[in-house]
């Protein structure tokens, strides 16, 4: 069965409401309990770890039996297992759902299987609505799930030329206040922000999430990477999260640490050299390149050596889209096949 339009809608609207939930352990969701002839009976979405799960805070909302012959418009797979609450698909079959559409599978090994099991007991059940938009709110936790680590956003500011600095080393500002105004609303997004020690001692960056002068309310915790000293006196050290700092170069090792600490997204923002490690390692789940029309000449590259010796070897992205910021261009773009590549990356 097709999904329908009133449908497409709740899924839509679903997709707001799992970005009310926190960033966490657990994955943002979204749900909408739809009457057989297409209206709205509930909402609801997932709070927190521990709470009640989008379907079943939805379903809390509903006398009993009000949800028999409805449809569940949810971004994520029903979960088909038992934490800290039961799982969905149970909780639908018992509240006579009769049909379910979700826009991505759970890809969980324990918690995934809540479609087989809606279907086993006669819901007819719809995958892959909106699984992009879906896919944007909850890649964190996805990438957490299938690979063990952050989500990982490689990101640079470059001349159109390609250069991340003049050849005297200075780089305030290559872009304009759009863009800039674009980084900060997308540190907050992120669980953490990383830079090298180099880009520490250079530029004594804050790695706060700021509009204009004043501090968002979300800000990622700061990471520092690297075997040099960061002063006692840096900017960093008066963040409001205290920052962590890795002396060693092992990527993946840092990656797995955050991840013990449930960080689920970072925010790759310091320097050619570190970004350069992150991509040739393989580990750049997303590309940010903000694009100034301005020529810069010189060696200063937005990004150096990253294991591409020929053009067989190139690195290909798939663009996900370009969007304008002020004069300049921000180009946001994802690997088309991660690489086999080193365990390390040389920062």
């Amino acid at each position: 069965m097709a999904v329908n339009e009133t449908e497409r809608q709740a899924m839509s609207r679903a997709l707001a409401l799992a970005a009310l939930g926190p960033r966490g352990v657990n994955p943002q969701v979204g749900a909408v309990i739809l009457s057989p002839d297409g209206a709205v009976l509930a909402e609801g979405w997932h709070h927190g770890a521990g709470t009640p799960h989008a379907e079943v805070d939805a379903l809390s909302k509903l006398a009993p039996g009000a949800a028999r012959g409805a449809t569940a418009v949810v971004t994520l797979e029903p979960c088909n297992h038992t934490g800290r609450t039961g799982p969905c698909a149970v909780a639908l079959i018992e509240a006579g759902v009769s049909r379910v559409i979700y826009a991505l599978d759970d890809p969980g090994a324990v918690s995934g299987g809540g479609a087989e099991r809606l279907r086993a007991a006669g819901v007819s059940v719809e995958a892959g609505e909106q699984a992009e938009a879906a896919h944007a709110v909850i890649d964190g936790w996805l990438t957490a799930q299938r690979l063990g680590r952050p989500h990982v956003t490689v990101k640079w500011a470059q001349s159109l030329d390609g250069r991340a600095a003049a050849d005297d080393g200075t780089s305030q500002w290559i872009t304009g206040p759009e863009a800039r105004a674009d980084v900060h609303r997308r540190r907050a997004a992120s669980d953490a922000i990383v830079v090298g020690t180099g880009t520490v001692l250079a530029d004594d960056p804050s790695l706060t999430a700021r509009d204009g002068d004043a501090l968002l309310a979300d800000q990622p915790v700061p990471v520092v990477i690297g075997s040099r000293p960061t002063p006692p006196d840096a900017a960093v050290r008066r963040h409001p999260h205290s920052p962590l700092f890795f002396e060693g170069h092992d990527l993946r090792a840092v990656l797995a640490d955050l991840h013990g600490r449930g960080i689920q997204s970072v925010f790759v923002e310091g320097g050619p050299t570190l970004a350069s490690a992150f991509v040739a390692a393989g580990l750049a789940d997303r590309v940010l390149a903000y694009v100034a029309p301005v020529l810069l000449g010189g060696s200063r590259l937005a990004l150096t050596d990253i294991g591409v010796s020929s053009i067989g070897e190139a690195r290909r992205l798939t663009i996900d889209e370009w969007v304008p910021l002020g004069a300049d261009l921000l180009a946001i773009a994802h690997p088309v096949s991660l690489p086999t590549a080193s365990t390390e990356g040389a920062v």
